[in-house]
């Protein structure tokens, strides 16, 4: 099994809900750095696993997605520079562990989830995606799984679509047409979760769904006679958002399968990190035990 982390989720996770009193020597503030450190060492000891990255958001306006519709995700708030400065040092922590970590400054860590994953899955590894975001749940596959590590549930396959409204091969398309707020991503204007959910389960895809509109006004929803009309209407808008919220998973990422192998704490590089940003005890702790519980050797 090959996990995949989507750090921004618990970055930013840590930074609005830990106190801001966490503060290196210099006052600079730590919480997210600290926040995301016992994270993803408690990860490790609860799974142990061979495989794993941890995958960085680095493009903030320069990605594919911005080329192709400029207000993309442009409803955000730029990071404050003291939480940017954070990512970085997330980075850093994460090679101390022992852990390989990427991001890309043209591709979002989605994608590189995405490209990971489907080089993986092409070797017989399956994927498990640690993160909280919808998007990612289309690139569950059949021996993948879904982490929702912060809300402690883990989902499968066959669970996704309960989960998040549609399968996960039917994901960026349902996305497409309820469009994702989130993201700025607009969709088929009056078509929310309800309806989108309905149009995939009738249809396989957006191409069946446009190739043959009529049909959803079969649909037992509250104005399904003129939806089809306005499906039409709007079949430029689904498309766009379609190659918006599609996982793009063959971005020119250099790494084989042995870079993902987990390798053991440099335990003087993290002794050296914490007292840097002023830590405690309890991240050496959990880098000795995790040091302690591998193998021989280098690798894992």
């Amino acid at each position: 099994m090959v996990y995949l982390i989507d750090a921004s989720v618990f970055i930013f996770r840590a930074w609005h809900s830990l106190p801001l009193e966490l503060q290196d020597a210099e006052g600079n503030p730590t919480q997210a750095l600290y926040g995301f450190a016992c994270f993803l060492g408690d990860l490790i000891e609860r799974r142990s696993p061979h495989y794993l990255a941890a995958l960085f958001d680095e493009c903030d306006t320069g990605s594919f997605r911005h080329t192709l519709y400029p207000p993309y995700k442009a409803n955000r708030e730029p990071a404050p520079a003291a939480l940017r400065r954070q990512f970085g040092l997330c980075r850093e922590f994460c090679r101390h562990l022992g852990v390989a970590e990427f991001a890309s400054p043209h591709f979002e860590a989605d994608d590189l989830i995405g490209t990971l994953a489907s080089r993986c899955r092409a070797e017989g590894l399956p994927v498990t995606v640690v993160s909280r975001d919808k998007d990612l749940a289309q690139l569950v596959g059949e021996d993948d799984a879904y982490w929702d590590y912060a809300g402690e549930t883990e989902y499968g396959y066959h669970d996704i679509a309960a989960r998040f409204g549609a399968a996960p091969e039917r994901m960026a398309d349902y996305l497409a047409l309820r469009g994702d707020s989130v993201d700025n991503v607009p969709g088929v204007p009056g078509v929310g979760h309800k309806t989108a959910a309905a149009l995939m389960r009738l249809y396989g895809s957006l191409d069946e769904l446009f190739a043959q509109p009529e049909l959803a006004a079969t649909l037992p929803l509250r104005g399904a006679a003129s939806l089809p009309e306005r499906l039409r209407m709007h079949r430029a808008i689904a498309y766009r958002a379609q190659a918006l919220t599609r996982i793009a998973c063959n971005a020119p990422l250099p790494v084989s399968r042995s870079d993902l192998r987990r390798l053991a704490p440099d335990l003087t590089a993290i002794g050296a990190f914490c007292d840097r940003h002023r830590f405690g005890t309890l991240l050496r702790r959990q880098a000795s035990r995790i040091h302690a519980s591998a193998p021989t050797g280098s690798g894992l």
